[in-house]
């Protein structure tokens, strides 16, 4: 698939349904390096990337990971999801994030390393968020990263009561621009 073609992709899913799709277009190549470079990958054997979208920070994902790093997928969208499991197929693709700790146990693994998340949490219903928090919170080894982007800082307060943050980055070349939040899950 073209650029060009994932773009207006992106756009037709946005417009019908812009609570779940977050965005117009799909991440940067700006974006996608800066939450990818916010993780030690030597160290990251699972990961989850939360709202997959197209791939454009599963694509900077594949390039960083270790050969033997386990990566899963969650995308709602049907169609979007389809595509990424054809385009990645070394990953497990799945549709909802609420059920992360059920795919663990489902993919034989204890603990993630890192989840990467594009999800539009400010759009979500509060009891969402609190769900999809608790479930990451939940699936994360003590010490693991949590790097989600936003399109401003509203969500600042809620990420800061589940997580230690230790940097939100600005990436002004991004449509819209967006701040990336690095946060760690507490030790004990």
């Amino acid at each position: 698939m073209s650029t060009l073609q994932e773009k207006l992709l992106f756009l037709y899913k946005f417009s019908r349904d812009p609570q779940q799709i977050g965005s117009v277009t799909p991440s940067s190549a700006f974006l996608a390096k800066k939450m990818v470079e916010s993780v030690a990958w030597e160290k990251v054997s699972a990961v989850a990337e939360l709202g997959a979208g197209t791939g454009a920070i599963t694509e900077y994902i594949q390039k960083a990971k270790k050969d033997n790093t386990r990566v899963l997928l969650f995308e709602r969208d049907t169609e979007l999801r389809d595509r990424l499991q054809e385009r990645f197929a070394d990953c497990a693709c799945y549709d909802d994030a609420r059920c992360l700790q059920s795919v663990l146990r489902t993919e034989g693994i204890d603990s993630l390393d890192c989840v990467i998340s594009g999800l539009p949490y400010f759009n979500f219903p509060q009891s969402l968020r609190d769900q999809l928090l608790s479930e990451i919170t939940a699936s994360l080894r003590p010490g693991g990263r949590f790097v989600a982007f936003q399109y401003s800082q509203q969500m600042r307060k809620q990420f800061s009561k589940q997580f230690a943050i230790e940097g939100i980055y600005f990436v002004p070349f991004n449509v819209p621009p967006a701040f990336v939040y690095v946060c760690r899950k507490e030790e004990g």
